[in-house]
């Protein structure tokens, strides 16, 4: 564990200070014991690699694969914006571990402090780190709908993902609800830097959220935007489409997976292109009177010419057929 709320001048005053504060944060996790403890340079910790993608706005890109196919599960894109008084990071992995690595990357940039943490959505890949910034000072926003998605799911995503990667990455990762709820938009002031932040209706999820830094006209779309990696529905499929159907108005976008987009139609045509197969596919199968047990099939040999683009698309493409068969039937 790295206790990320309390920097020092020098080693020997967090020496000093060091058992008291460990002492108080084992309280709040009682599952943990204290074994050794050290006062470490922010410098000399594990750090994720970041790239500055415009001024001020620095990336982490995850590796393009699903939770199975990932050795810990960091496979999401984080970010972080710089403003002239402090620091609003988007997004903060899959759990402590990667929570602390992201905020060892933003120390390596900037000492400033670090006064806003945004969840784009509910998935642990990008919420499961929000412990490590909550203790760093920032304050946790996200959709309206986030706090009831976190509750009502957390706790089985949290023992799935111990369950498959074992204890060791995922020791010290809780469930952190969300401080502010943005229902419509909301500006946030980094000093004169500001980000907009705005919900979406039901889409990837029922609770996205998307960041623009109006300094630099990047856009933080969360898991609005897959690249690369097979698209995810988990909210509502029309939804979703409609969504695409009105252009951001941006310059570079963050995916929640896959590549930085330079602009809108970069971003999401190939996107689109598998939602509205799928789409398409849904309705053929319901218009046939098929049954679930025999449109879910039919549904993935329509979208397989589509297999080529995009990665981890055999187990994530049935799992769309079943989420679009189950929305659209009852439309």
């Amino acid at each position: 564990m790295t206790l990320v709320g309390h920097p020092f001048p020098t080693v020997e005053a967090c020496r000093a200070a060091a058992p008291r504060i460990a002492s108080d944060w084992l309280k709040d996790h009682p599952a943990l014991v204290r074994d050794a403890l050290a006062c470490t340079p922010a410098a000399d910790l594990p750090a994720l690699p970041v790239r500055q993608v415009a001024d001020g706005v620095h990336v982490h890109l995850g590796p393009v694969a699903q939770f199975e196919d990932s050795p810990d599960g960091w496979i999401a894109n984080l970010g972080f914006v710089i403003g002239p008084d402090s620091i609003a990071v988007i997004d903060a992995g899959a759990s402590r571990a990667q929570g602390q690595a992201l905020f060892a990357a933003i120390r390596r940039i900037s000492d400033k402090p670090i006064s806003h943490l945004v969840i784009t959505h509910m998935h642990p890949d990008h919420a499961f780190g929000a412990e490590v910034f909550r203790e760093a000072g920032a304050a946790i926003l996200g959709h309206e709908r986030l706090a009831d998605a976190l509750q009502g799911r957390g706790r089985t995503y949290l023992d799935n993902l111990t369950r498959l990667y074992g204890p060791g990455p995922m020791i010290g990762t809780r469930v952190v609800l969300p401080d502010k709820a943005v229902g419509g938009s909301l500006d946030i002031d980094l000093g004169g830097r500001v980000l907009s932040l705005t919900a979406a209706p039901p889409a990837h999820s029922d609770n996205d959220l998307t960041v623009l830094d109006r300094a630099t006209g990047t856009l933080f779309a969360g898991d609005l935007v897959f690249r690369d990696l097979t698209p995810i529905v988990d909210g509502s499929l029309p939804g979703w489409l409609d969504w695409m159907a009105v252009p951001q108005d941006a310059g570079a976008i963050v995916p929640g997976h896959g590549p930085v987009a330079q602009n809108w139609d970069e971003a999401v045509s190939a996107q689109r292109d598998f939602l509205t197969a799928l789409h398409r596919a849904t309705r053929e199968a319901l218009d046939a009177g098929l049954p679930m047990s025999e449109g879910v099939p039919a549904i993935v040999d329509a979208l397989a010419p589509l297999a080529g683009r995009w990665k981890s698309f055999p187990e994530s493409v049935a799992r769309d057929a079943t989420a679009a068969f189950k929305e659209l039937e009852w439309e």
